[in-house]
């Protein structure tokens, strides 16, 4: 774990000319994080009930 590798960057703009100089960067977890958390199973998230506001759009605060 403590060798170096290549990992993908994420939000990158694709442009294929200049990929491995810009889309690629060297990690190595144990130097960058002192922890890092790990789940062997996962569940999807149960959405909270809400209510609909009158007068607040639907998309409110995200939406324009």
């Amino acid at each position: 774990m403590i060798e170096r590798e290549n990992v993908t960057a994420i939000g990158v703009i694709y442009r294929p000319e200049t990929e491995l100089a810009s889309h690629y960067f060297d990690a190595s977890l144990p130097r960058q994080f002192d922890a890092y958390p790990w789940f062997d199973e996962t569940r999807a998230v149960t959405p909270l009930p809400t209510t609909a506001r009158e007068g607040v759009p639907e998309t409110y605060p995200f939406g324009l």
